[in-house]
Protein backbone atom coordinates (compact mmCIF):
# COMPACT_ATOMS: atom_id res chain seq x y z
CA UNK A 1 0.00 0.00 0.00
CA UNK A 2 1.62 3.22 -1.12
CA UNK A 3 0.98 6.80 -0.04
CA UNK A 4 -1.28 7.63 -2.99
CA UNK A 5 -3.60 4.74 -2.12
CA UNK A 6 -3.72 5.78 1.53
CA UNK A 7 -4.58 9.38 0.68
CA UNK A 8 -7.57 8.12 -1.30
CA UNK A 9 -9.04 6.44 1.79
CA UNK A 10 -11.40 8.04 4.28
CA UNK A 11 -10.25 8.66 7.84
CA UNK A 12 -12.42 5.82 9.12
CA UNK A 13 -10.93 3.42 6.57
CA UNK A 14 -7.41 4.46 7.57
CA UNK A 15 -8.16 3.69 11.22
CA UNK A 16 -9.55 0.28 10.24
CA UNK A 17 -6.45 -0.46 8.15
CA UNK A 18 -4.19 0.50 11.07
CA UNK A 19 -6.01 -1.92 13.38
CA UNK A 20 -5.90 -4.70 10.79
CA UNK A 21 -2.21 -4.22 10.08
CA UNK A 22 -1.34 -4.15 13.79
CA UNK A 23 -3.23 -7.41 14.34
CA UNK A 24 -1.53 -8.93 11.29
CA UNK A 25 1.90 -7.80 12.53
CA UNK A 26 1.27 -9.30 15.97
CA UNK A 27 0.31 -12.65 14.46
CA UNK A 28 3.31 -12.57 12.14
CA UNK A 29 5.70 -11.84 15.02
CA UNK A 30 4.28 -14.79 16.94
CA UNK A 31 4.59 -17.07 13.91
CA UNK A 32 8.13 -15.85 13.27
CA UNK A 33 9.11 -16.65 16.86
CA UNK A 34 7.83 -20.22 16.51
CA UNK A 35 9.25 -20.94 13.07
CA UNK A 36 11.36 -18.26 11.35
CA UNK A 37 10.25 -16.92 7.98
CA UNK A 38 12.22 -17.40 4.81
CA UNK A 39 11.81 -13.66 4.24
CA UNK A 40 11.73 -11.62 7.49
CA UNK A 41 11.38 -8.43 5.42
CA UNK A 42 7.61 -9.03 5.63
CA UNK A 43 7.73 -7.80 9.23
CA UNK A 44 9.60 -4.67 8.20
CA UNK A 45 7.14 -3.95 5.40
CA UNK A 46 4.20 -4.33 7.77
CA UNK A 47 5.73 -1.84 10.22
CA UNK A 48 6.30 0.61 7.39
CA UNK A 49 2.70 0.34 6.21
CA UNK A 50 1.50 1.08 9.75
CA UNK A 51 3.81 4.08 9.91
CA UNK A 52 2.51 5.43 6.57
CA UNK A 53 -1.09 5.02 7.71
CA UNK A 54 -0.43 6.77 11.01
CA UNK A 55 1.45 9.60 9.29
CA UNK A 56 -1.40 10.34 6.88
CA UNK A 57 -3.93 10.09 9.72
CA UNK A 58 -1.93 12.57 11.82
CA UNK A 59 -1.61 14.97 8.89
CA UNK A 60 -5.37 14.95 8.48
CA UNK A 61 -5.86 15.56 12.19
CA UNK A 62 -3.47 18.52 12.10
CA UNK A 63 -5.29 20.01 9.10
CA UNK A 64 -8.70 19.67 10.78
CA UNK A 65 -7.64 21.30 14.06
CA UNK A 66 -8.34 25.03 14.21
CA UNK A 67 -5.27 27.12 14.79
CA UNK A 68 -5.37 28.58 18.27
Amino acid sequence: MDTAEIKGLTTKEIIEHIENEQNFLGRQKMNHAVSPFDNPMKLKESRRIIARLKTILRQRQMNEEPNS
